[in-house]
């Protein structure tokens, strides 16, 4: 749609109102700001939660790897280092690691706590892409005894842990003896601390050697819990699924991350698609603001209207008029929105600190949002497509007072003048 250059001179007239048109602007003005505010508040959200997906994905499969391969009896994986070479033949694997897995009680300095064992060769941990970056105090290359162990960072903080502690762990099985079950007991070294930036992993997860596992647990000579298989993506775990589930010759259990963590994930998708509606509605009232101002603005600028009618002005030129002045509130509305969007949330950790600086409160929560730091991604996708429905929404607010002025005839507009 094409404007001419007095149909933009009179739309912008019209939008700067005189003094005693001051109401008209006013309105106006908080219909730009409505539009303005619905836009980074809808951006802003958006980013957040798909700054939590990425986030969450990112750290649960880091640390748990995209498959997860066992006995089909859950009995204990026997041969474990032949199915694990067979695998690292297959395309889109890049890493295999033998875990024994457990849940356990710590205690440290008379405090017991539950937490998850897992075994590890000493190998393995070392190269690991979730811990071996993000050891914050210790050395992995100290990790080869029985008697090591890795925690995190908020675990070693809740006991006031240092290199060298003592932790003791309380195995799930008791041993048997002439004068009943006694627990069985063995104590541990802290050798490295880890910071992967999620609460619960970071809280309650230990590494131990993958030898000194076996015997905790008791699972038994030459098994394993499980096998560790990560991808080069996580798209492509239905296709490695099956091909290796067509090149084993062994009856194996194989769960991807999909399933282990679907009702995480979905909650995750339900929740961002429900914000989505819920916020755009913001926009939308927005657009309700300008339709009331711009039939505000008609009423008051029939005689206008009238007289611009009487000198040849068609009514086309009308409608244009007053669809400029409102496609221009929504065009300035999105556009502000947009930069305001954009700018928190790529800088919404630095404002999160200092909102809890200034307030002297905790905003956000690690022990309930998991992660250890506000997340946030911006999608140019969804961002354009936030400045679509704007846009769409701010055109289609217009297009009714602007037919009404058109269709205003000047000898009613100059009846009683």
């Amino acid at each position: 749609m094409m404007f001419s250059a007095f149909e933009r001179l009179v739309a912008g007239r019209y939008l700067r109102a005189r003094r005693n048109e001051g109401f008209i602007s006013v309105i106006a003005g908080f219909s730009l700001t409505g539009i303005a505010l619905g836009v980074a508040t809808l951006i802003i959200v958006m980013s957040v939660m798909n700054g939590f997906r990425a986030e969450l994905m990112g750290r649960i499969l880091g640390l748990n790897g995209h498959l997860s391969i066992t006995d089909a009896k859950n009995t204990g994986l026997k041969h474990f280092d032949e199915i694990q070479n067979h695998l690292r033949k297959i395309d889109g694997i890049v890493r295999v690691t033998p875990i024994i897995e457990g849940q356990a009680m710590s205690t440290v300095s008379g405090v017991a706590s539950g937490v998850l064992v897992r075994g590890i060769r000493p190998a393995d941990i070392r190269v690991h892409p979730a811990i071996e970056p993000n050891i914050v105090d210790g050395d992995l290359n100290n990790f080869l005894g029985s008697e090591d162990i890795v925690v995190g960072r908020r675990f070693a903080e809740l006991y006031n842990l240092k290199i060298g502690d003592k932790v003791t762990l309380v195995a799930p099985s008791s041993r048997i003896t002439p004068f009943g079950s006694i627990p069985r007991l063995k104590g541990f070294r802290v050798k490295a601390v880890f910071e992967i930036g999620m609460y619960e992993y970071d809280n309650s997860f230990l590494f131990i050697n993958l030898k000194t596992a076996r015997a905790f647990f008791r699972t038994g000579p030459g098994k394993i819990t499980h096998l560790e298989v990560m991808l080069t993506s996580p798209e492509i775990v239905k296709k490695t699924r099956n091909l290796i589930t067509k090149q084993s010759v062994r009856d194996l259990r194989i769960v991807d991350w999909q399933k282990s963590n679907a009702s995480f994930f979905n909650a995750i998708q339900v929740e961002r698609n429900v914000m989505f509606l819920i916020l755009t509605l913001i926009i939308i009232v927005a657009a309700f603001n300008v339709i009331s101002a711009l039939i505000m603005m008609v009423k008051d600028k029939g005689r206008d209207i009238a007289i611009l009618r009487t000198m040849g002005a068609t009514r086309g030129m009308i409608m244009k008029i007053f669809l400029l002045s409102g496609m221009s509130v929504g065009f300035i509305g999105t556009f502000v929105g947009c930069c305001l969007g954009l700018a928190f949330s790529l800088n919404i950790e630095t404002i999160r600190r200092w909102l809890e600086g200034l307030t002297d409160s905790r905003i956000f929560e690690a022990e309930i949002y998991f992660l250890s730091k506000l997340p946030a991604k911006v999608d140019s996708a969804e961002v354009l497509t936030v400045i679509g429905i704007s846009l769409s929404l701010s055109f289609l607010a217009t297009l009714y007072p602007s037919w009404r002025a058109a269709r205003l005839e000047p000898v009613d507009a100059l009846r009683y003048e």
